[in-house]
């Protein structure tokens, strides 16, 4: 198994987990509303459930994996300026910057496998 296949698993078993749960639990629901962003809770859920799937078909489809990393590093980005503006601490911080940095790196990864036209 290539690295870029145990780090795609990783990410996207990881988005699909954490979109589902963005959904459906009462703890997120509430973590939401602590950041002040209740009301982009299941947009942000979706969009980690899509980014996730969007890995797993990217894995054969070089354009979605592309497109699907790029989207979850902005969304980890998004959320690690969150945590740095609730002034959350660097231990919390950690996974959305952990997340960022992986998903820009199967990004970089996957810019190799997209043949675009010259």
């Amino acid at each position: 198994m290539t690295l870029l296949i145990i780090l795609v698993l990783i990410s996207s078993l990881s988005f699909i987990y954490y979109g589902f749960t963005a959904i459906t639990a009462k703890s997120m629901e509430a973590e939401f509303t602590r950041y002040g962003l209740d009301k982009y809770r299941i947009l942000v859920g979706y969009l980690q459930l899509l980014g996730g799937i969007g890995l797993l078909v990217g894995l054969k489809i070089p354009l979605i994996l592309t497109v699907s990393a790029g989207g979850l590093s902005l969304l980890m980005l998004m959320g690690f300026l969150v945590r740095i503006k609730m002034k959350d601490s660097f231990l919390l911080s950690l996974p959305s910057f952990l997340f960022m940095i992986l998903n820009c790196y199967i990004f970089l990864l996957a810019l190799r496998l997209v043949n675009l036209p010259k």
